[in-house]
């Protein structure tokens, strides 16, 4: 029988070795049992696991956001002293189970609250009240022990992770003092009566034989909204509670507004949110002081325009902060919009200049991207409104003539700033963009010359409309012309654009013609209603290119009416031409002409292909005017011979 088990020889290693064969016996060769490594204890590897996994438990319930259950067992194994309250008739179930504004849990030193508005306790029962062994505290659903309102173990806020054991980034915390405002009162020191009676809020009062609005139309469920951010304003001014106060209700009475009541809370570690209750609604704002920061709000039902006061926020709330390094205060920079809000009957929300349709909401007062908005002039006159405006996008950049003021060169980084652009000026009539001066020229030279060109010598010019100028200096740019007569219904457009768009009438670099277009002694200007005008006047054969400049067909009825195109093609000489701006060019989207938004446009041409003075009908595109559409344009000539220049190379026509 063969023995299996090593001798003892073999096992102490004075038997053969692994390169001896069998012995006698048949045994199996020995094994060289010498360890070849490291080695370690199991029980000193059980040991080390368990402490590491002990000190992890620790630095995170330390370290991270943590149950206030699970903190507790673990303070008490590191022996930190928790003292306790000094409220000897407050068991800690009440405090525990104490909700915010709970009588019941008033005591010396209020715990911060919870995200349920609750407070936790390091101990969960009751101590007797004449114990001088317990040791209690509040420790908040975070993790912060708190001692008499100061924070013991200060456990920070982060942000959630995918597993528990990963630390989140640190978030920086602002605590908002929600028991009582800091601040709060009512409207005082109106400087009108405060009655705010259903009768008087509601009532239309008369100023100066003026109808005014109403305060409140309680039965017009429609109104204003006001948004305004601004920035670099002094932090002081931020974190100032009476000041920021004061600035709300000067505001809401410059205004014209009633305040009832206002409240202003604090925030921890700096910052201030105010809320006014207005008799027409509601101001509010936040502010952050170290960023120079506040955004402001404004909604009223009232029908008083709200734009008017936006001067007067920026004045009480742009209080400019000093740069640290220059020591020189830094400029404020404003964003705003202004949106009508609410539900107007059709006819209400047309007539209103700032309604969202209008090119003036769309264009100015309501995108928060126009960086830069100044209003130069606001009036409204006997015919229409006139508005001005100045304005800057977040994404322009430099024009030619920036770069030629700037001496900027190839290569230069402020090309790709608008910083260094300047301001594109737009003027509007009843809220409808007219014109705008950085698109102006190819606009009116789009309009002015095709005309010009199709007839073989125009001496004798009309102009219907085109107030600015802008077409009357693209016509006196012809050296054959002699005499050019504007029509223009409005002589406060005229008077405004002498003025505030002086580039548009600007005839400097025309030999021989005044500094301005309006005073060259070809022109003869005609304050009148241009279509009553050729009605009234029947005029005919005196003008060898007619120029309408007017607002689009669909704001003139007139083109509907065939008695008046044929008032104006009968003003035309025999080989006479018109040219006529006729609105947002068609899209392949758009209905059949004579059914969609364009069906004055379609009564126009069908009245002037019905003319039988009308030999030929020319109609183009430019799609560089300025405007988000391309523009449309109609050339209608008296004579077919107009198509041999229309038609003709450019060299030809030179």
């Amino acid at each position: 029988m063969v023995n299996n088990v090593p001798s003892a020889r073999r096992l102490n290693g004075t038997g053969p070795t692994n390169n001896q064969q069998q012995d006698d016996d048949g045994l199996l060769p020995a094994i060289d049992a010498t360890p070849k490594g490291y080695t370690i204890d199991v029980r000193v590897f059980l040991a080390i696991i368990t402490t590491a996994m002990a000190l992890a438990f620790t630095a995170g319930v330390m370290i991270g956001p943590t149950n206030p259950a699970l903190v507790n067992p673990v303070l008490s194994l590191l022996g930190v002293p928790l003292p306790v309250y000094d409220a000897p008739n407050t068991s800690i179930k009440s405090i525990t189970a104490s909700k915010k504004g709970d009588p019941a849990s008033n005591i010396n030193a209020p715990a911060r609250k919870t995200a349920e508005g609750t407070v936790a306790s390091i101990v969960g029962v009751d101590p007797p009240s004449t114990s001088k062994k317990a040791k209690e505290v509040l420790v908040s659903a975070d993790g912060e022990v708190i001692d008499n309102d100061e924070v013991v173990i200060k456990q920070p806020k982060r942000t959630r992770t995918e597993h528990v054991a990963t630390l989140g980034y640190k978030i920086k915390e602002t605590h908002v003092n929600i028991d009582t405002p800091v601040l709060e009162g009512t409207g005082e020191n109106l400087p009108y009566e405060r009655d705010i009676t259903y009768n008087n809020i509601n009532r239309t009062e008369s100023a100066n034989g003026e109808e005014q609005p109403m305060l409140r139309d309680q039965s017009n469920p429609s109104g204003q909204h006001l948004l305004v951010d601004i920035k670099n304003v002094e932090a002081a001014f931020l974190n100032s509670e009476s000041r920021l106060a004061d600035a709300m209700q000067a505001s809401v009475k410059a205004g014209g507004l009633t305040m009832l009541s206002y409240h202003c809370h604090s925030l921890h570690p700096a910052g201030v949110s105010c809320v006014g209750v207005l008799l027409e609604s509601h101001i509010s704002f936040h502010t952050w002081p170290d960023e120079g920061v506040i955004t402001l709000d404004l909604f009223t039902t009232s029908e008083k325009p709200l734009l008017p006061v936006l001067p007067k926020i920026e004045e009480l709330f742009g209080i400019a902060r000093v740069n640290a390094e220059t020591g020189e205060k830094e400029e404020i920079v404003t964003l705003w919009s202004h949106e009508l809000r609410g539900f107007r009957t059709e006819d209400a929300r047309k007539a209103h200049y700032l309604d969202g349709e209008s090119d003036l909401a769309n264009w100015v007062t309501s995108p928060l991207e126009v960086v830069y908005k100044k209003q130069i002039i606001t009036m409204q006159t006997e015919f229409q409104r006139i508005d001005i405006w100045d304005t800057l996008e977040r994404d322009d950049t430099p024009s030619y003539e920036d770069g030629l003021r700037l001496g900027l060169k190839a290569g230069d980084p402020r090309w790709l700033s608008n910083e260094h652009a300047s301001p594109s000026r737009h003027l509007f009539l009843d809220g409808t963009l007219q014109t705008i001066k950085d698109a102006e020229q190819e606009y009116h030279e789009s309009l002015t010359h095709p005309a010009m060109f199709a007839h073989p010598s125009p001496k004798t010019v009309g102009i219907i409309g085109g107030g600015e100028g802008g077409a009357l200096r693209e016509v006196l740019k012809h050296k054959t012309v002699e005499k050019a007569t504007m029509i223009e219904l409005d002589g406060k457009v005229v008077e405004v654009s002498r003025e505030y768009m002086a580039s548009l009438n600007n005839c400097t670099d025309i030999v021989g013609s005044a500094p301005c277009c309006f005073d060259d002694s070809r022109t003869n200007l005609i304050i009148a209603d241009a279509f009553q005008y050729f009605l009234n006047k029947q005029i005919k054969g005196e003008f060898d290119v007619l120029i309408v400049d007017a607002k689009d067909p669909e704001e003139h009825e007139e083109y509907t009416n065939p008695n008046v195109i044929d008032a104006l093609v009968a003003s035309l000489t025999s080989n006479g031409v018109m040219a006529v701006q006729i609105g947002m060019a068609p899209s392949i989207l758009d209905p059949r002409a004579d059914k969609g938004v364009n069906r004055k446009r379609e009564l126009l041409i069908n009245n002037l292909e019905a003319n039988p003075n009308i030999a030929s009908i020319h109609i183009y595109e430019e799609a560089h005017c300025g405007f988000w559409e391309p523009r449309s344009f109609l050339v209608a000539c008296r004579d077919v011979s107009c198509r041999k220049h229309w038609y003709a190379e450019t060299d030809e026509i030179d």
